[in-house]
């Protein structure tokens, strides 16, 4: 198994920045992909960005140029880099995990993005 957990989401003023993270532990080894989603009210859950065990990366079109995905793997940690955040970014980000064909998600940390 391998749990989640994120931290880092606030409140922010529009064109501000926030740094996500998400720590990794248990079976981090069979760990092959780990990635950012998010969900507002009432909406689907929706991509934001991923990254392979290889170090490729993946964004949604809506984050491309504003959000970067790194990851430690010293610390077992994934970040979401945000910049220039619009109100629009406002909601739940939750962090998944791909391993042995199985998936597991973190519990969600709220940044709300507002003046």
């Amino acid at each position: 198994q391998v749990q989640l957990v994120e931290s880092g989401g606030d409140l922010v003023q529009p064109g501000g920045s926030l740094r996500l993270s998400c720590a990794a532990s248990g079976s981090i080894s069979s760990i092959n992909a780990m990635g950012w989603y998010r969900q507002a009210p009432g909406a689907q859950r929706e991509l934001v960005a991923t990254i392979h065990i290889g170090g490729s990366t993946n964004y949604a079109d809506t984050v491309k140029g504003r959000f970067t995905i790194s990851r430690d793997n010293d610390k077992n940690t994934v970040y979401l880099q945000m910049n220039s955040l619009k109100p629009e970014d406002t909601t739940v980000y939750y962090c998944n995990a791909h391993f042995l064909g199985f998936v597991s998600w973190g519990q969600g940390t709220q940044d709300t993005v507002s003046t």
